[in-house]
């Protein structure tokens, strides 16, 4: 049986890595070390191996221990029957997935009573092993005789054939190397058709009501979408086979010495029974969850994606935001925020249908511009925005002060407004004014309002909801893990919403970290987080690295970790500047100067190690996010009537799919690019062309002002 020495020969294998590669990280993880940690602060034990390489080995190392077990436990239940043979051990032991331990154990299986299970505890298998004699074929009904026992119900020739045929039917179904081969044929040759129930019911499945495609081809948001209306009882769903080559291949495992044409009647009979009424029906129902299996991955792939690409979006530091809830009846609820996040001023104004008290609003409007000195408005994009963002735009034309307003996605800012979070934050607050909080400040910073959302209700996912919910959830978790760390926070003003993220830590632990602080003050000092409760070396170990504090010492502001302190000191004496020099335009030009080769051995420490020490202090308080595009900030409005085709514009990636990305060109309604117009080269997927958040030069294809449809390009842009 495999040892951990095996299963590291094969990940290194598939992987392309070395074998010592997977060993560190394997005993790194087993050590309780986290994915962000092990790739930032572990570089020399891994080989510098990323966080993408890390997860896919941490996965990997589940997946084969899940499949050591599954080994041991079906030759436990095997030879508990008597039936283990060395051959079957050995076919066992050397099985590489779950699916061929399974077909392997399927013969073997506890089931409920079949027709040959029945036919079995009458005494028919070893007539069963008569029938399949080609020799024997012109005795068959006089060797049935023998087995007539009306005792046990068996009272014709009929009966004893019958019986035979069922378990040779099972046997044939049972059979792995028969079921592997159906189902690799079926993946490769097999036409996935559908049809309506009702094709007079319409349904936004209309285009499925008549549909096939081969099995191998299909692409995944059409799989989704085909599970979905099956589910939703509009259309039914089939694999189609050619058959006569299964059958071929049946016959040619079980009676090989026979031609296929000269093969007994009743033989043939068998293998279509087998197949039709056992293996098929169980195979495609396979084949049919390896295709959603596929198709989940890769929704999850993308909606991690586009959410990572989310929250790394840029935050707009330094400015008086006003945040805006359009409504329409009720008003639309403004928030006033300062530079810090801090509330400064909340009203509501009802510019928008039924009320119309537009000069009024402007009037409201104006003073809280005048007071606050507002730059930025931010308008959520829900309902009555269209009508809400044309009075922002007529207003800003009568300032006189130079004013941009933004439009953006609220996805989620309701959500967060009825949470039990934020009646804690803002327990005075009705929901709607949390909204327009919460809208304001996921442009200030992007990163700490989002993570207080549930990841699928950002509004970056492609069919989210139908797909495993706890795979979706794991894999959303992990890329707030891997951005929150990637960004660091400052924990004297980080948030519990960001802290449980952090390397090490959980809820707990980030709410013992803000009762702390509450308590006791800001923290001076790196070292001064060990005093917080249940936080234990391990966790400080974890953590402290991305854990920015402004105090003491400037090192504790950077991403160097503490274990790597003395070496900063020590290269700091090496160019002859203090501490406190970090980051001025002197130290950094000569950290660019270092031979890094050379000053590694004389500190005795790794190169990558010592390059990350060196960009640290060359830019201490860096946040990665500033160097991304910023939001597209407007003054004036422009509406889907005003769209021509032709027309160039620029616009914000908003939503990254298969078959294309959604672009926001300011106008309520996104705009289409589809996959074929997103270059002019072959676009396998569209994440390879464009990412949420980036800011793209377009091409007006065609307006369907009526369905609000706008489709775009980005092919020959200039001409």
């Amino acid at each position: 049986m495999e040892s951990l020495q095996f299963m590291t020969r094969q990940i290194g294998e598939e992987m392309h890595l070395k074998e010592e590669q997977i060993k560190q990280v394997i005993s790194l993880l087993d050590d309780g070390n986290t994915i962000p940690f092990i790739a930032r602060y572990r570089k020399e034990i891994t080989g510098q191996l990323d966080e993408t390489q890390l997860r896919e080995i941490a996965e990997r190392i589940t997946y084969l221990r899940t499949l050591y077990d599954r080994k041991l436990e079906v030759i436990r239940l095997i030879d508990e029957q008597g039936k283990l043979t060395e051959e079957l051990r050995i076919q066992i032991e050397q099985a590489t997935k779950l699916q061929q331990i399974e077909d392997l154990y399927r013969p073997y299986k506890p089931k409920r009573r079949t027709r040959a299970s029945i036919a079995k505890e009458k005494g028919l298998e070893p007539f069963a092993s008569i029938l399949l004699d080609p020799s024997k074929v012109d005795q068959i009904e006089e060797i049935a005789l023998q087995f007539i026992n009306p005792n046990q119900e068996v009272g014709s020739i009929e009966d004893v054939i019958q019986g035979g045929q069922d378990i040779i039917a099972e046997m044939i179904s049972d059979d792995p190397s028969v079921r592997q081969w159906i189902r690799e044929e079926t993946l490769k040759h097999g036409v996935l058709i559908v049809q309506a129930k009702d094709k007079q019911q319409e349904s936004v499945y209309e285009m499925y009501y008549d549909y096939q495609e081969p099995v191998k081809s299909i692409r995944s948001h059409r799989i989704l979408a085909i599970n979905r209306g099956e589910k939703e009882d509009f259309i039914k769903v089939k694999i189609h086979m050619e058959e006569e080559s299964i059958y071929k291949h049946i016959q040619k495992k079980f009676t090989p010495l026979t031609n296929f044409k000269k093969l007994p009647e009743r033989l043939l009979l068998v293998i279509e029974d087998s197949y039709k009424r056992l293996i098929a029906p169980s195979i495609e129902r396979e084949v049919r969850q390896i295709l959603t299996e596929k198709a989940e991955e890769q929704a999850i792939h993308i909606f991690s994606a586009n959410l990572r690409q989310l929250l790394l979006q840029p935050p707009i530091k330094g400015k008086m935001v006003l945040g805006v809830d359009p409504a329409y009846r009720t008003g639309c609820k403004l928030a006033v925020i300062d530079p810090t996040g801090k509330v400064e001023d909340i009203r509501v104004i009802y510019p928008t249908p039924p009320q119309n008290k537009i000069e009024e609003s402007k009037k409201q409007l104006k003073e809280l511009v005048d007071r606050f000195q507002i730059e930025l408005i931010v308008i959520g994009n829900g309902t009555a925005s269209r009508e809400t963002e044309q009075f922002i735009a007529d207003f800003i034309r009568e300032m006189e002060q130079d004013i941009f307003y933004l439009i953006v996605n609220e996805a989620g800012a309701s959500v967060y407004s009825a949470s039990e979070l934020a009646r804690e934050e803002f327990p005075e607050l009705d929901v709607s004014e949390r909204s327009a909080i919460s809208i304001a400040r996921r442009i200030q910073d992007p990163l700490a309002e989002l993570v207080k959302i549930d990841p699928k209700s950002v509004g970056v996912g492609q069919y989210q909801h139908d797909v495993s919910q706890k795979r979706l959830e794991e894999s959303l978790k992990q890329v707030v893990e891997s951005v929150v760390n990637y960004v660091g926070v400052d924990a004297n003003t980080a948030s519990v919403s960001l802290l449980q993220y952090i390397s090490g830590m959980n809820k707990t632990v980030a709410k013992n970290l803000v009762a702390y602080r509450e308590e006791y003050g800001k923290f001076n000092s790196r070292e001064e987080l060990k005093n917080i409760p249940r936080f234990g070396a391990k966790t400080y170990e974890q953590a402290i690295g991305f854990l920015r504090i402004d105090g003491d010492n400037p090192l504790d502001k950077t991403s160097i970790h503490p274990e790597s302190y003395q070496v900063a000191y020590d290269l700091l004496d090496y160019i002859g500047y203090p501490v406190h020099d970090i980051g001025s335009e002197k130290i950094k030009e000569k950290l660019k100067e270092i031979q890094v080769d050379a000053l590694s051995q004389h500190l005795q420490i790794g190169i990558p190690t010592l390059k990350d020490i060196i960009e640290s202090l060359i830019r201490p308080f860096r946040d990665p996010r500033d160097e991304l595009p910023k939001p597209i900030l407007l003054k004036d409005i422009l509406k889907i009537e005003d769209l021509k085709p032709g027309m160039h514009l620029q616009g914000t990636v908003r939503n990254v799919v298969d078959f294309g990305a959604f672009i926001d060109i300011g106008v309520k309604e996104d705009g289409l690019v589809h996959i074929s117009e997103l270059s002019d080269h072959y676009v396998k997927h569209p994440l390879d062309v464009v990412s949420v958040g980036d800011i793209v030069d377009v091409r007006v294809l065609q307006i369907d002002v009526s369905k609000k449809r706008i489709s775009l390009t980005m092919k020959n842009q200039g001409k």
